[in-house]
């Protein structure tokens, strides 16, 4: 980890803190995701939205891809509406068990250089399951003040991906399911297939067979294999619209990896872009 602070947290872990000491925000996404968290959420839970606070959607999604990051006033504004101080303790969640959109929010506030972010192991249904509290409705908080200056991490834009595509220095990285990434099938984006030269690690290789996070030192054993002695500015991990890519980042620091660049734009500003793409055979 590159901090000592674990970027994963178990239920049984989350039940034994004191409400009053952390914050719980609820990442979960998709049409109904503010719907759902009204009729029940973990106890105490704020909301955050992923295409209204954890991005910037453009019109054309040829332009930084389909969730490009937001300004970092506008962060700033929702870190402070949501009660968060650079000194909370922060856990959030979703209702995936790979947490993918609570990755993101963890990316972010990492990015900001906040240290205290876990995200919650196995998300909503594993606390669920664990007897930890519910409520319903929405929740009242003080609100903050979150100055931030800066993203901290390491960012890819798409001229830097299309440079370093072409060099045996770099390593790129895509974490789609192989189906999309060999162009067999996009859900999503308007074309098929993937950035030439990158490699397919799909997210869901993080997990084991009850969807949780696999253990730091298997986790740390797969990826010291594939990355070998890369420098981390040599290494990029980008998904379809820089999402799901924050899952894979929270695996590499949970394994004690320093964190990669995140390529946001991922493959759906790229496939927008006249670029050069491996497509089905």
């Amino acid at each position: 980890m590159s901090t000592s602070f674990s970027p994963i947290i178990s239920a049984e872990e989350l039940s034994q803190l004191n409400l009053a000491e952390i914050i719980l925000v609820d990442a979960r996404a998709g049409a109904n995701a503010f719907e759902n968290y009204q009729n029940q959420h973990l106890k105490e839970a704020r909301f955050v939205d992923l295409n209204r606070d954890l991005a910037a959607i453009p019109e054309n999604p040829a332009n930084g891809g389909r969730h490009p990051l937001p300004s970092i006033e506008d962060f700033s504004k929702t870190l402070s509406s949501l009660g968060i101080s650079p000194e909370s303790h922060v856990v959030v969640y979703d209702d995936k068990n790979g947490s993918n959109f609570a990755a993101r929010f963890w990316w972010m506030m990492r990015a900001v250089g906040h240290e205290k972010i876990q995200v919650l192991n196995g998300g909503y249904q594993a606390a669920i399951t664990f007897g930890f509290p519910t409520n319903s409705g929405e929740e009242f908080f003080p609100k903050t003040d979150y100055p931030i200056q800066n993203w901290q991490l390491p960012l890819a834009a798409i001229d830097e991906v299309e440079i370093a595509r072409k060099t045996d220095q770099n390593i790129i990285i895509d974490v789609r399911d192989k189906n999309r990434y060999d162009g067999l099938t996009e859900p999503l984006d308007l074309i098929a297939g993937h950035i030439p030269g990158a490699i397919n690690i799909p997210l869901t290789e993080n997990l084991d067979e009850s969807g949780l996070f696999k253990a730091a030192a298997i986790l740390a054993e797969k990826y010291k294999s594939i990355l070998g002695d890369k420098n981390p500015e040599n290494i990029i991990v980008h998904c379809g619209s820089g999402v799901t890519a924050c899952h894979t980042l929270l695996a590499m620091d949970y394994a004690g990896i320093p964190i990669p660049k995140l390529y946001v734009g991922s493959w759906s500003e790229w496939s927008r872009n006249d670029r050069e793409m491996t497509l089905k055979q």
